[in-house]
């Protein structure tokens, strides 16, 4: 039990920051990212499980990186280019030649709302 070592004083500053705006931001950065607070690992499966993806654009809500942290978490990877191994292509806006490839190879194309469906949020 980790609490019998730390004081009293310690434990409100930390509860404390967890209930500041700071805190609360930071945790809900985390969920996006699809850090298990209770410390647990993704298993390796998931709905994304096996798959590749390929982000490109400016999403509209999220970053790539959390994107990317998204497809982790559910099983997928990401790559940099468009192949015939490319599973799905995450479009944002402005996108370029990866969605064209994408087209020409019939990789399906999810925006993020589309993706956020799938992997559950």
């Amino acid at each position: 039990n980790y609490t019998t070592e730390i004081g009293p004083s310690v434990a409100r500053s930390v509860l404390d920051w967890f209930a500041s705006e700071t805190g609360r931001a930071t945790v809900e950065r985390l969920d996006r990212l699809g850090i298990d607070p209770q410390g647990g690992r993704p298993s390796g499966g998931g709905v994304f499980a096996g798959k590749t993806f390929v982000i490109t654009g400016a999403l509209p809500t999220m970053s790539r990186d959390e994107a990317k942290a998204k497809i982790e978490a559910n099983g997928g990877k990401t790559t940099g280019s468009v192949s015939k191994k490319t599973d799905y292509l995450l479009a944002g806006e402005k996108v370029g030649s990866k969605l064209a490839k994408a087209k020409s190879l019939e990789i399906p194309i999810l925006d993020e709302a589309k993706f956020l469906k799938l992997c559950g949020g």
